[in-house]
């Protein structure tokens, strides 16, 4: 069933990258009045407020593989557990990230919820990046870069054994659209995981609608609903510039609201997050 009831999470975290700002993403999107504009839609809205998140500065990095291991693992502990409630409660939590490594926490809390009840749950990644890495090939070490292998089944146990068990998400009930920059270390982990990706080319030669109703038709075969994690570097820079990681060649600003639109007309959406909003000015006018 649509859920029209929202609950807002934040999830500053930003402990994930290098690049600093998207911890003032959450309060960016609300600030442009987003309670607002879904209230205006019909939705029922309530803000849950942030989950607590450490700051960098008052941590060591640990790992250089796998950089703040344990506090991004401590915050997706607990944003699993608010997106559990908020779907308990009949809620359709919107999570705003924040950096991509939230969506372990995010996806833990979603497939946790459907697992109760015997259920799966499904998802669609859109992000011009498969983040799939794991320490072992990651170029960089930051985690946000790792969260999709995570919720497959593979990576470091502090995320990816979020409430006991892995995967999170089915891979064949998962898909990657928009992807245009893979690392060359990634390239066989996406290719041997089972996941279905489109990239930007499928789009082109396809036309978005086309590879949106097979990318639904893909999480929803079997599932009780999709969860959808959109990288706002899914976009193009021209349309998107302040995220975390822009890459050229993205969907438009059109392409991307069609997506959005052929979602909601199935209405099998079960929760949402955007992630990699940077607010910092050098990222938006630099």
């Amino acid at each position: 069933m649509p859920r029209t009831h929202i609950a807002i999470i934040g999830a500053p975290l930003d402990l994930g990258q290098n690049r600093r700002g998207v911890d003032m993403g959450p309060s960016a999107v609300r600030v442009a009045n987003l309670h607002a504009r879904l209230a205006s839609l019909g939705y029922l809205v309530e803000d849950w407020g942030n989950i607590p998140v450490e700051q960098k500065e008052a941590s060591p990095e640990g790992d250089p593989q796998a950089k703040y291991l344990a506090l991004i693992a401590s915050a997706c502990q607990a944003l699993a557990t608010r997106v559990d409630e908020a779907l308990c409660g009949g809620l359709l939590p919107l999570v705003l990230g924040g950096d991509h490594s939230v969506a372990v926490g995010t996806v833990s809390g979603v497939s946790s919820h459907f697992r109760a009840r015997h259920e799966k749950a499904g998802m669609i990644w859109l992000d011009a990046h498969a983040d799939m890495n794991t320490p072992e090939s990651s170029p960089s070490g930051n985690i946000h870069g790792m969260p999709l292998a995570c919720i497959l089944g593979a990576g470091p146990a502090e995320l990816v054994d979020i409430f006991g068990y892995r995967p999170k998400i089915d891979p064949r009930h998962a898909v990657i659209v928009g992807l245009r920059d893979v690392d060359a270390t990634e390239k066989p982990q996406v290719r041997d995981s089972g996941i279905r990706a489109f990239t930007m080319r499928d789009i082109d030669e396809r036309g978005l609608r086309s590879v949106m109703e097979e990318a639904i038709r893909i999480a929803t075969d079997g599932t009780a609903g999709l969860h959808l994690s959109l990288d706002m570097d899914f976009c193009d820079p021209v349309d998107a510039p302040g995220v975390g990681t822009p890459v050229r060649g993205g969907a438009t600003y059109r392409e991307a609201h069609l997506a959005m639109e052929i979602l909601a007309d199935h209405g099998q959406m079960v929760s949402f997050e955007l992630v990699e909003v940077n607010r910092s000015p050098w990222r938006w006018w630099g």
